[in-house]
């Protein structure tokens, strides 16, 4: 009997070994699904040619471009060697005239120029034995062609990651134009050695470029993908994958999560899966989800952003100043209770608000509890009314700068009382009162801290354009333009962004105040 109890035993925790491993192995695999989706299209490939460009030509003129050294024979002058030293390379004008983007599936995005020109200025030195002397040159270069790959993915920290693959740069011809006293005879032996030129700076061309890939990783791995949004919040815009690369378009997946200020814990609910329309007119679309929402909801209910107490005189700047606004509430509240003392009102959110996204309307349900308590003086406050209570409210969206602002309006209030008090005349008046100091005292007071907004994920001096926003069920889609503007003075919602370095040096962003 004994040894058919020791086994059944063994049986039963040898079934739940293997139903906490399975478990286990469920929460390891869980899906993990992104708060925000960023789709850029081809037309932003397109328009970042133009952009590129710019940012380039900024780039050259900072760049120190490393000096081109080498030692020739000069047959034809019976000269053995000549030590050549080109140094103080500045690339003064280029072009580019056929230059394109695209997307190769599942890979990156190809670069690719061709029938390439610049126009170079530079200091030089030669040394033989039988002269030696320095002075200015200018060297003209035709036929650039450049072509390679530029691979993206993440890190374990969730930064975008470049890698530069199938690097093949070539530079066809080299015209070398000597100044200065005896320019004359160094330009009859500058043909001889444009060859060598072109041949050190063709092998330095795709290192060069490698290296300046890397010195952006080097930034990238430095932004803070982490965000303080105000003195309550956090928010996550950490890639939780490496983009998804399509013949049309890369998308980006991005936790899009709050966080309270001194809580990393993430919220009791998970995203769900959400896919953008397949749409190509506009550069860039941004999908926010519902979870966004929900987690920012949740992160300020848990931080205590949503408890407010105002006195009278913060009541009374922002309530509408007529004849049916704060006189008429001061007269209803006179005919309930007869208060010649001070009074203030305090709301507690006493749950999340409630966030709902279905087509074409965004709502929010704030239940809550609001109390009206007077203050006599050299007392403590006393209440003289307590009512819990749902404010159901439509949310406004429109794009500011860089910034998603939202904006909120009443469209009902209840009280949350049993249906026997609802007969009570007193409760019907507060109902309207409370309703009032809603409508006209704590909605705005909310719509001036809102219009703060939501920072959106872009890059330095890339501002939106011909923005528009829509929403669908469970997420909103926001379709804008780009456009790049090198006076542009904007707060990056990646911080640090604003002082990315796109050449190789130390990166230079600073911490926020």
């Amino acid at each position: 009997m004994l040894p058919r109890l020791e086994m059944h035993t063994k049986a039963v925790q040898f079934l739940w070994g293997c139903f906490f491993l399975w478990n286990l192995c469920i929460s390891s695999t869980q899906t993990i699904y992104p708060g925000i989706k960023a789709r850029v299209t081809q037309r932003a490939l397109d328009y970042g040619i133009q952009a590129g460009m710019e940012m380039i030509e900024q780039m050259i003129k900072e760049k120190n471009i490393p000096d081109l050294k080498g030692s020739e024979s000069l047959e034809f002058l019976k000269v053995d060697y000549v030590n050549y030293n080109f140094s103080n390379i500045k690339i003064n004008a280029f072009s580019f005239p056929n230059t394109s983007l695209a997307f190769v599936p599942g890979v990156g995005i190809k670069a690719l120029t061709n029938h390439g020109t610049a126009n170079i200025s530079t200091n030089w030195d030669v040394k033989s034995p039988l002269f030696q002397d320095t002075g200015e040159a200018d060297l003209f270069l035709s036929g650039v062609y450049f072509t390679g790959i530029i691979v993206l993915s993440q890190n374990d920290f969730g930064h975008p990651i470049l890698k530069l693959q199938d690097c093949y740069a070539q530079v066809s011809h080299a015209h070398v134009s000597f100044s200065g006293e005896l320019s004359v005879l160094y330009n009859s032996f500058a043909e001889p050695m444009e060859k060598p030129i072109l041949k050190n700076l063709n092998e330095m061309l795709c290192p060069i470029i490698t290296s300046e890939v890397e010195a952006l990783n080097a930034n990238l791995s430095m932004l803070e993908v982490l965000t303080k949004i105000d003195n309550y919040t956090l928010l996550d815009y950490s890639l939780i994958s490496s983009p998804e690369i399509t013949e049309n378009y890369i998308e980006l997946n991005l936790k899009g999560v709050f966080y309270p200020l001194d809580n990393l814990t993430d919220p009791p609910f998970l995203p769900v899966p959400f896919a953008l329309p397949e749409r190509s007119d506009s550069m860039l679309y941004v999908g926010i989800s519902e979870f966004f929402f929900k987690s920012a909801s949740f992160a300020y209910f848990i931080a205590g952003a949503f408890n407010i107490t105002l006195s009278m005189k913060e009541i009374s700047n922002h309530l509408v100043q007529n004849s049916q606004g704060l006189g008429n509430m001061l007269s209803r509240i006179a005919e309930i209770y007869i208060l010649s003392q001070p009074f203030m009102v305090r709301v507690m959110a006493t749950e999340p608000p409630v966030i709902s996204l279905l087509p074409g309307n965004f709502t929010l349900d704030i239940p809550a509890s609001i109390v009206i308590l007077t203050q006599p003086e050299n007392s403590t406050a006393e209440a003289i009314v307590s009512m819990d209570f749902v404010a159901s409210t439509s949310v406004g969206l429109v794009i500011l700068g860089q910034r998603l602002v939202c904006s909120l309006s009443l469209n009902r209030f209840r009280l949350s009382l049993p249906e026997s008090s609802r007969s009570n005349i007193e409760v019907l008046r507060f109902e309207n009162i409370l309703s009032s100091i809603l409508h006209f005292g704590i909605l705005p007071l909310a719509n001036a801290k809102l219009q703060q907004g939501i920072p959106l994920p872009n890059p330095h001096k890339i501002s939106f354009v011909n923005s528009d926003v829509e929403v669908f069920e469970g997420f909103l889609l926001i379709s804008t333009d780009l456009k790049y503007e090198t006076s542009l003075k904007q707060q990056p919602s990646f911080h640090g962004w604003e002082g990315l370095s796109l050449m190789s040096g130390q990166w230079r962003g600073k911490p926020a105040a």
